[in-house]
């Protein structure tokens, strides 16, 4: 089972967001039969199995093996991934052209999210080694500094990008983002 799936086709949106599909797929994060899930979800097995081979359909769930019960083969099922992640694309842009790459706009903010939540769902992840850091934290500051604050920011950055700039060694994308939280009602 792959820890994340990125979904960029419709059909699979589709398919993955409907409730009782959801709540399917996630008793299928452990392999069950349609008539154990349906137990479970107090559901008929023909409706749970309707679900199921949407999400087979789907790409989404998978049949991982068959066992007979009084000579008829049932199958087992299990979902392919523990999430799923809907690429941004999938609705597009809505309102027209992308605006200028303002690095202090919340259009930028969200251009820059797509383009990593795309590079994360591109990486090879049956590789034995992923070198990679997630850092997150929060950060005060006044009104009344937040320039210099800006200003320390990008001048720290263009350091590390000057000092490890160069064309030799492993390649490295590094994405910053700053941001309000969302109880900053003073």
């Amino acid at each position: 089972m792959r820890d994340v799936l990125y979904l960029e086709q419709i059909e699979q949106a589709e398919a993955l967001l409907k409730p009782q599909r959801v709540e399917v797929l996630r008793q299928l994060a452990e392999p069950g039969t349609c008539t154990e899930i349906a137990a479970r979800l107090e559901q008929t097995p023909q409706r749970v199995y309707y679900h199921v081979k949407q999400l087979v359909a789907a790409g989404l769930v998978e049949q991982v093996s068959t066992r007979k019960v009084r000579g008829i083969s049932e199958g087992i099922y299990q979902a392919v991934a523990r999430s799923y992640w809907l690429s941004p694309r999938l609705v597009g842009r809505i309102g027209g052209l992308r605006r200028a790459r303002d690095e202090l706009s919340l259009g930028y903010l969200l251009d820059l999210m797509e383009e990593v939540q795309a590079d994360v769902a591109a990486l090879d992840r049956t590789a034995p080694e992923l070198p990679s850091i997630g850092v997150s934290g929060e950060i005060r500051v006044p009104a009344e500094r937040r320039q210099e604050f800006l200003h320390d920011l990008q001048s720290t950055l263009r350091d590390l990008f000057t000092r490890y700039g160069g064309a030799e060694g492993d390649a490295f994308k590094l994405a910053v983002a700053c941001y309000p939280k969302g109880d900053n009602h003073e």
